[in-house]
């Protein structure tokens, strides 16, 4: 898991910290990188506000080899995710033609705002990411890819984006539920991760009709890794009495 390449997600908006809407993003985009071999490292939730923008995207563009940025890049007054990464990257800001020339095939003449057309403002020399469900476009720089906050099509760009990413081997991941606390399983948990470099092991409790119980999870690219560090977590279960259940490696 060393070498594999890292990707941080940074959510951008006052909705998903205020509780008002709940991130849909995250989840996604973290399945979707561990399939092309790519480890969501990191994710950071900030407001819509500039400088909070531009600190994420400085330091997590020089800290990972991918940065995807969801929302803030609509129509509207709060949407400042563009001009904010422009001034990260230290670049002029204003109207990409291309992106203009798009929004103007989209819509008809009468459906044509001010304020649609904002979504053309883009840092100047990106890269535009194309849009199959509503026309406006994300845009790259550098290493870092814009993104719309809205699943549906946010799903639809990253899914295009498949080609141009250098991952490595698929991360794959086997659960083992077991039917304990953390606390009673811990130290052995411990035992075996040191004796499993190769692999991530993370705990995840949980309480099912008022019993403790929890899911270990063995993540790595290393199929014949995850198998022996899972097969040396079930012995040491049977040792101690405790009941588990497994789940299909994917």
């Amino acid at each position: 898991m060393a070498a594999t390449p890292t990707a941080c997600l940074i959510v951008i908006g006052n909705e998903i910290l205020s509780g008002r809407t709940q991130d849909a993003n995250l989840a996604y985009v973290g399945r979707f990188l561990g399939e092309l071999g790519i480890r969501l490292a990191e994710a950071r939730v900030v407001p819509d506000e500039e400088t909070a923008i531009v600190e994420a995207v400085n330091q997590c563009r020089v800290r990972h080899r991918y940065v995807f940025t969801t929302g803030g890049i609509g129509p509207t007054h709060d949407d400042i995710t563009a001009a904010s990464i422009a001034k990260a990257f230290g670049v002029p800001f204003g109207r990409n033609a291309e992106a203009e020339r798009r929004l103007l095939a989209y819509y008809p003449p009468d459906k044509v705002t001010a304020a649609r057309l904002k979504m053309a403002d883009m840092p100047e020399g990106v890269e535009l990411i194309d849009n199959p469900v509503s026309a406006a476009p994300g845009f790259v720089i550098g290493n870092v890819f814009v993104l719309p906050g809205v699943p549906r099509i946010m799903q639809a760009m990253l899914d295009g984006l498949k080609a141009r990413l250098q991952g490595g081997p698929p991360i794959r991941s086997r659960s083992i539920v077991c039917f304990a606390s953390e606390g009673e399983i811990a130290d052995r948990l411990a035992t075996i991760q040191e004796a499993h470099r190769a692999v991530d092991i993370g705990s995840y409790p949980f309480m099912r009709m008022g019993t403790p119980g929890t899911t270990i999870v063995f993540r790595s690219t290393e199929t014949e890794a995850i198998d022996r560090a899972a097969t040396a977590f079930l012995d040491a279960m049977r040792q101690a009495g405790v009941a588990t259940s497994e789940e299909l490696l994917v």
